[in-house]
C-alpha cells in the first residue's frame, strides 16, 4: 500500500506517530445541512455515515493522535468527541462556547476551538479538562484554525478578512500577508510550510507558501468553500459549500475531480484520520 508523509498539522487533521498517512483512507466531512459526519471513500467505495448522535451543525473537525475524532456541534455550543475503535460519544468539557467552528490539536494534547460568537480561540487540555482563552486582539468570528510544528497558531478572521498567526512562544499576534481575502474559512497547512486558504467570499483557495508569495490554486466553479484538508499525497481536498460536494485538486494546481457522495448538503469540516486508526 502506497503511503505518503501527512503534513505537520492542518485544520482538520492530526499526524499519525509515524507520519504517514494510507492513499485509501477515507475522508470525514460534517455535512451541516444534514446534521451529521460521513465518510467519503477517495479511492473507490460507498460513502459511511458516523455514529454521532444529536448533532446539529456540524461544523470544524479534527482527529487526536489516539484516534479520537472531535467534532464542533455549532447548533449546540459544544464540541463534542468519538472514542477511537468504535468507542462512544462525550462531550468535551468547556465553558460559554457560543457557536464553536474550527478545531485544532496540539501535540500537548490541546484542543484549540474557534470560538465564533464570542470572538475568541478557547484552548482546553485534554488532559485536565482546563480552558483558557488564547491572547487574541480584535477577531471577529474566528472560522479556522491551523498549528505549525512549531506550536504558532492560525485564525482565519471572518469578518476581518484576514489571517493571523499566534506565535507559539508567546511573542503575539501578526497578521498574514495576504491580499484581498473575502471571508475566509478553512485553513490547511502542508508539510512544506505553505499555508492554504479558503476564501470563500472570492469563491477560490488561496495559497501562501512558507517562503513568501501568494498564489490562487487553480479550480473551476467554487462556491462558498468551506473546509480544507490535505491528503500528504499532492491532493489539496475542498468542501465546496453551496455546491453541495467536496472537489478534490493537485496541490500544484489542476486534476480536479469530485469525490463520490450521496446527499449532501452544504459540506463544511474535512479531515483525515491518522493512520491505524480508522473509525
Amino acid at each position: 500500500m502506497a503511503l505518503c508523509t501527512l503534513p505537520t498539522t492542518t485544520a482538520g487533521a492530526t499526524p499519525p506517530d509515524d507520519g504517514r498517512a494510507s492513499t485509501h483512507a477515507p475522508l470525514y466531512v460534517s455535512d451541516y445541512g444534514n446534521n451529521r459526519v460521513v465518510a467519503l471513500p477517495t479511492r473507490g467505495g460507498d460513502q459511511t455515515p458516523v455514529p454521532f448522535e444529536g448533532l446539529v451543525r456540524p461544523t470544524g473537525m479534527v482527529w487526536d493522535a489516539a484516534g479520537r475524532l472531535y467534532v464542533s456541534d455549532t447548533g449546540n455550543n459544544r464540541v463534542v468527541v468519538r472514542a477511537a475503535h468504535e468507542g462512544g460519544q462525550s462531550t468535551v468539557p468547556t465553558d460559554g462556547l457560543s457557536r464553536p467552528l474550527g478545531l485544532a490539536v496540539d501535540r500537548a494534547e490541546n484542543l484549540y476551538i474557534a470560538d465564533s460568537f464570542n470572538d475568541r480561540v478557547v484552548k482546553v487540555s485534554l488532559a485536565s479538562g482546563t480552558q483558557t482563552t488564547v491572547p487574541t486582539t480584535g477577531l471577529l468570528h474566528p472560522w479556522g484554525l491551523a498549528l505549525d510544528a512549531a506550536g504558532n497558531l492560525y485564525v482565519s478572521d471572518f469578518v476581518n478578512d484576514r489571517v493571523v498567526k499566534v506565535a507559539g512562544d508567546g511573542s503575539g499576534q501578526s497578521t498574514i500577508p495576504a491580499t484581498g481575502l473575502s471571508q475566509p474559512t478553512g485553513l490547511a497547512l502542508s508539510a512544506a510550510g505553505d499555508l492554504y486558504i479558503a476564501d470563500s467570499g472570492n469563491n477560490r483557495i488561496v495559497k501562501i507558501a512558507r517562503e513568501g508569495g501568494q498564489t490562487t490554486v487553480p479550480t473551476t466553479d467554487l462556491s462558498d468553500p468551506l473546509g480544507l484538508a490535505l491528503d500528504g499525497c499532492g491532493g489539496l481536498y475542498i468542501a465546496d459549500g453551496f455546491n453541495n460536494r467536496v472537489v478534490r485538486v493537485d496541490e500544484a494546481g489542476g486534476g480536479q475531480t469530485t469525490l463520490p457522495s450521496t446527499g449532501l448538503n452544504t459540506p463544511t469540516g474535512l479531515a483525515f484520520p491518522p493512520t491505524g486508526t480508522r473509525s
